[in-house]
Formats: C-alpha cells, structure tokens, sequence
C-alpha cells in the first residue's frame, strides 16, 4: 500500500487520539450506552416465540425491522442535513425508547409488525448524523480516521457488554429487557440534548459555516456522483461477504462435527480481536491510500471466509477468523472516515445516510443469499465468497476512466484530492465524468463544513 505523502508532518497516532475534540467523546460515550442497551434486535425473535408465535411469524416480524433500518438510514441522512445531527441523534433517541416500551403490551402479530418496522426505521436515524457529526468536528485525515476508530471502539464495547446483560435481563423478563432498551435509547438521546450543543464552526477552519439546516443537495445529486454509486456497490457487496461469518460459518461448524459451543468461541475471537486490535489497526493505515486500505481489507475478508470451506477443525477455523477479522478491522477503520472526505458540503448526512442504507442491504440480504446457496452446494457458497470479495476490492480501486493519477491521499481521505479522480470509483474533477458540481465553501481538508452539533 502507498502511503501518504502530505502525512509526514501528522502527529503520532495516538497523539491525534488524545486530541479529538470533546465531541467525538460525548458522541462515542452516547454510542456506548445505546449499544449497552441494543437488545431488541438480538432477542426479538426468542421474545416472539415464547409468546406463541411460530418461527416464520417471529421472521416476518424480522423482516420488518430489517426494511425499517434500511428506511431510516435514508431518512437519517436527510434529517441530519435538514435538522442538523444534535437534534436527529436526539430524535432517534426518544422515538426509538417510547416505540420499544410498548412492545410488551402488543397482542398482535400485525401490531408486532408495525411497532417493530418502526422500532427498526427510528433506532437508524442516529447512524449517518452521529457519522456526519464526526466528520464535521475534525480538520485532517488522521483525526477523521481517529475519531471513527474511537466510535466504533465504543459501539464494539458496548455490543460486547449488552450481549451478556441481554441475556441476563432475558433470563428474568422480558418486559424489564424491553424497558431497558428503551432507557438505554433515552439516554442516548438526552447525552445529545444537554451535552451537544449547537454553534457555528466555520471560522475556525476556513470552511463554510453548515451550521443551519440546508436544502443544497438531495440524493438525487449524490445518486449522480459516480464515485458515491461506486461505493456504495461496494459497501453491498462487501456486507454480503461479511455477513457469512454469521450464515455459512456457523452452517459448516456445526456440518464439521463440531458444536454450537464451539461456533461461539470463534465468534468471539473476532470480538476479542475487534476490540483490541481495532485502534491500532487504525493507526498503522491512517497514513495509507483509503483505497488501498479499502481493497486490502475486502480482500481479507473474502479470503478468509472462503477458505472456511477447507477448515474442519477448530485450529484451522480460527486461523481464518483471524484472516477476515484482520480484513474487519482494516475496512472498518476508514469507510466512513473516506466518505466523509468525499462528501461536499451541505451533503455529508445524505452521503452517510447512503452508505448506512447499503450497509444495512448487504446485511439484511445477506443470511438469505447464503442459506440459499449453502442449500444448493456448500462449496458454491465458499466459491461465490470468494468472486464477491475479489469484485469488492476492484471496486475500491480508481477506474480505468479516471482521468488523473490517483492522488496520495490518506486512509482519512483529503478533501482537495478527491477532486482528481483518487477516489473509490471513477474520478474526475467534481462536474466532470457525470459527477454533481462541487458546492462551494469546500476548501479545507476535514471535508464538509463543521455542523451545529458541539460539545
């Protein structure tokens, strides 16, 4: 991978760590707490299920949860470009807390259905506004990089943490579950209210001042941006791959001879890993090309599922969860950091808003592609992970079309770079090669100007 050449005057790694601004603390510690609480996804269909509902009514329920996270991604990028982050994070918050409190009191299926599709639509919004929120506060390559590897750290831990408290709260009610999921949301939301606060950002950096709600852009606009579509083609793809850890995996372990049990000790060896690794993986590819960073990392991840499919004892399985969990956490470290470097002003929460929607496709189609597949032949499936991780990272690389070199810009990705073709698609100056005129008011590095949301 080449690395960065404007990078050399950067502070070290975990320098630029303790530097972020307060809002990036204040963002991760509200992320830390939702993720503590986020039990409805994992328990719901064990709740519907101890309520008499059948499997296939306990999927349909599923189902609607899953197209609400699609929705609301959208819908959460444009309220962050429209209310501003402060307030979306906030709403996300208290919509999502009062719809889960209610769940135990639903005597219906179509009732589950609706309160649940709505649970998963408000429990996004917070998504592309809290990423949008951290690309706003930060000026340099590293520090974007730096602040999503602190968030997704907090998210990780918080998972981590509300898997085993889930499962206690389970244990004793499940209303108290749903109660506490609920709070936990609350919370959430009220860390926005009182520890955000809303001020104009754009002086200090020389950026425009994005402070208020803006109309500039819709997603048609960035629909036309051809390295946005690229993207997010890849970011689909890439979670189709990612998502077999959790299908095809968990399928051959047990096909091997081996148990649930032991499925359960791989998964957590890639949680292990995640957290622990995560931070300075980031700061090993802060300095790199986002796109070579982007490639390497989905051609790990495909690499190293596929090749489940000739592991059949524990020591073999692990060494590949090693593989794609390496593969994890080098994507994970700079996908958002790069879009946010690729966003214009007036459009980061919409450009989020996309990526978060095709993350949550790739995963929601995911498990159906797979079991499917892994139904027809197993080795058709370790195949088609393989192909699907070889086109995911040509897909981060610069087209052959691009009519510039491809710029040296860091796994944070430069605002003024991207503007010669370096990026994860076709290239072009902004309103060459089909893509959107560049919105003025764009000069300094840390991307789009700052938003409302301050600590």
């Amino acid at each position: 991978m080449s690395t960065e050449q404007s990078g050399a005057s950067d502070p070290p790694f975990r320098e630029t760590l303790r530097e972020l601004p307060a809002r990036v603390w204040i963002v991760s510690l509200g992320i830390l707490v939702n993720r503590c609480g986020n039990f409805l996804p994992v328990f719901i269909v064990l709740y519907l299920t101890s309520q008499g509902y059948s499997p296939g009514a306990a999927g349909l329920v599923l189902g609607s949860a899953g197209l609400g996270n699609v929705l609301g991604s959208a819908l959460g990028g444009y309220l962050a470009d429209r209310l501003g982050r402060r307030w979306t994070i906030a709403l996300s918050g208290v919509t999502t807390a009062a719809l889960t409190a209610v769940i135990p009191v639903l005597d219906t299926l179509a009732m589950n259905i609706v309160v649940v599709g709505l649970v998963g639509t408000a429990s996004q919004l917070y998504r592309p506004a809290a990423a949008a929120l951290l690309t706003d506060c930060v000026t340099t390559n590293q520090q974007r990089v730096a602040a999503f590897a602190v968030f997704r750290f907090a998210m990780n831990l918080g998972a981590a943490a509300g898997g085993v408290l889930g499962g206690w709260l389970a244990a004793n009610s499940y209303t108290e579950l749903f109660l506490g999921n609920a709070a936990a949301c609350l919370l959430f939301g009220v860390i926005a209210v009182l520890l955000l606060r809303d001020v104009p950002h754009g002086a200090s950096d020389g950026r425009e001042d994005t402070s208020k709600p803006t109309e500039q852009g819709s997603y048609r606009l960035a629909l036309a941006d051809r390295r946005l579509r690229r993207f997010l083609l890849m970011t689909v793809i890439a979670e189709l791959v990612y998502i077999q850890s959790t299908v095809g995996l968990p399928l051959h372990v047990t096909s091997s001879g081996l148990t649930e049990a032991d499925f359960g000790l791989l998964i957590g060896l890639n949680g292990v890993l995640v957290l622990v690794f995560e931070l300075p993986v980031a700061g090993l590819v802060v300095k790199r090309r986002a796109t070579h960073v982007l490639a390497w990392g989905n051609l790990a991840t495909g690499v190293g599922l596929a090749l489940t499919g000739f592991a059949t004892d524990m020591i073999w399985l692990a060494a590949t969860v090693v593989l794609w969990s390496v593969g994890e956490m080098m994507y994970s470290s700079v996908a958002n950091a790069y879009l946010g470097g690729l966003s214009p002003a007036g459009m980061v929460g919409r450009y989020q808003g996309l990526y978060s929607a095709a993350f949550t496709l790739g995963t929601g189609v995911g498990p159906l592609i797979g079991a499917a597949i892994y139904a027809y032949n197993e080795w058709a499936l370790w195949a088609a992970i393989g192909v699907a991780g070889l086109i995911s990272a040509q897909l981060c690389l610069p087209s052959r079309r691009s009519p510039a070199p491809l710029a040296a810009e860091g796994a944070g990705g430069d605002a003024g770079a991207r503007r010669d073709g370096g990026d994860c698609g076709d290239g072009g100056a902004r309103g060459e090669s089909g893509e959107p005129p560049q919105p003025s008011g764009r000069t300094g590095k840390g991307g789009p100007g700052a938003d409302e949301a301050s600590a």
